[in-house]
């Protein structure tokens, strides 16, 4: 009986003593991390065009929340404010690179909406049918810029705008996983670094492959 309350006395000391605590990498998925960006959601540096010039840094790492979130491509056009905008209530985030002037500089954002995927998906839908149409109207409402879309098709667009600032953008909804993916860069007119010889459907892919892998289960 003695020995039997030692026994007691000691597994309840132990039980009392405190643990280490486990290491736990960041989640960098969604879910569990649908409040925020995942990192996997960014296109990798090496896939932005330019990279051998500029050395692009990694999306993830210079993302900040994006607050009353616009394409690129809207700034430039000076396009209208979208009524009642879904981005206002998305998961935003906001990654640029910023280069002397005559140099080509950089934008990336990715748009989430959480909750049930069918409405997710019609809004990421609707930001990029929406953003298509702002882009196509970009000279009547900038008519020193001349837009040139080079990919339209469902959920991918890429388009280059001409004049006084060049701009090369990107854009990819994946309804799927409720999610809009930009990618922009743009120099004052003429660039002094040249464009490279590249096709816009190699950076589409790139751009909307990462978000495959960061929202779990939205790809088959």
């Amino acid at each position: 009986m003695r020995m039997l309350l030692v026994v007691v006395l000691l597994a309840g000391g132990l039980a009392g003593l405190p643990t280490a605590p486990h290491a736990r990498a960041d989640p960098e998925t969604c879910p569990p991390t649908c409040d925020r960006i995942p990192d996997t959601a960014w296109i990798p540096p090496w896939n932005i065009p330019l990279n051998s010039r500029y050395t692009w840094p990694p999306l993830s790492a210079v993302a900040v929340t994006a607050t009353a979130p616009r394409f690129r491509f809207e700034e430039l056009c000076g396009s209208a404010p979208v009524a009642h905008d879904p981005r206002a209530y998305a998961v935003a985030e906001r990654a640029s690179a910023a280069n002397p002037e005559a140099q080509w500089q950089l934008q990336a954002q990715v748009f989430h909406w959480r909750g049930e995927t069918w409405r997710g998906g019609q809004l990421a839908q609707e930001v990029f049918n929406a953003g298509v149409a702002a882009l196509r109207a970009c000279q009547r409402t900038a008519p020193d810029s001349s837009p040139s879309l080079t990919v339209d098709k469902l959920g991918e667009m890429a388009a280059v705008v001409s004049g006084p600032t060049i701009l090369h953008e990107y854009l990819v909804a994946n309804p799927d996983n409720s999610t809009v993916t930009e990618l922009a860069l743009w120099s004052t007119a003429p660039p002094l670094t040249p464009w490279p010889a590249l096709t816009d459907s190699t950076v589409l892919d790139a751009l909307g492959a990462p978000l495959c892998e960061a929202y779990l289960g939205s790809c088959p």
